[in-house]
C-alpha cells in the first residue's frame, strides 16, 4: 500500500516541489525530502490522506511557506559585526569577543548528537564545499543534507540559547 502510494506520488511531488522551489528560496529536493517525511509520520499516526495528490499539493505549498518564513528571518552572519574602520579590526577587545564567541560555536558544536559535529564542520569550513562534496565526505545523500542541516541547527540552537539568554540582562 505504501510503496503504491509512493510509486503513485513521486511525478506529482517532483512538479510540486519544482514549481515552488524558486519562490520559496529552498531546493526542489528539500521540499520533496520534508513532504515525504510529512507523509510518512501522517502514515504512522493517521494512515493515507483520503485525497492524497490534494494532500501532497498543500504539503508543498506549507513546506514552501516555511521555508520563506525561515528565510527572511535568517540574516548573513558575515554582516553582523563589520567593523566600521579598519582601527576596530585590530582592537583588542573586539578580537578577544570575536575568539570567544568562535570558540563557544566550536564547543557546542563538538557536544552536538550523532553525525551533525562533522555536517556543521563541513558547513563551517572556510573553503566552502558544496553540498555533493559534503555528501561525499560524509558518506550521505546530497537530498538528505538539508534535513539534517536543519535538525542540526535546531540542537545547535537549543544548545547556545541558555548562553545567549545568560549573557544578555532582561527586563
Amino acid at each position: 500500500m505504501t510503496d503504491d502510494l509512493v510509486a503513485a506520488l513521486r511525478p506529482l511531488l517532483i512538479a510540486e516541489a519544482s514549481a515552488e522551489a524558486p519562490a520559496s528560496g529552498a531546493e526542489p529536493g528539500d521540499l520533496e525530502q520534508a513532504v515525504w517525511l510529512r507523509l510518512l509520520e501522517r502514515l504512522d499516526s493517521e494512515g493515507p490522506p483520503p485525497d492524497p495528490s490534494g494532500w501532497l499539493r498543500r504539503a508543498v505549498r506549507s513546506e514552501a511557506r516555511r521555508s520563506r518564513r525561515t528565510t527572511r528571518r535568517e540574516l548573513p552572519y558575515e554582516h553582523e559585526h563589520e567593523p566600521a574602520a579598519d582601527a576596530d579590526r585590530h582592537d583588542p577587545e573586539r578580537l578577544a569577543l570575536t575568539a570567544a564567541r568562535h570558540r563557544a560555536l566550536r564547543d557546542a558544536v563538538r557536544r552536538l548528537p550523532g553525525r551533525c559535529p562533522r555536517l556543521m564542520a563541513a558547513l563551517l569550513s572556510p573553503e566552502d564545499p558544496t553540498y555533493r562534496e559534503i555528501a561525499g565526505e560524509l558518506g550521505i545523500s546530497q537530498g538528505s543534507l538539508g534535513p539534517e542541516r536543519s535538525r542540526c541547527l535546531g540542537c545547535l540552537r537549543r544548545l547556545l540559547t541558555p548562553e545567549v539568554a545568560a549573557r544578555s540582562a532582561r527586563g
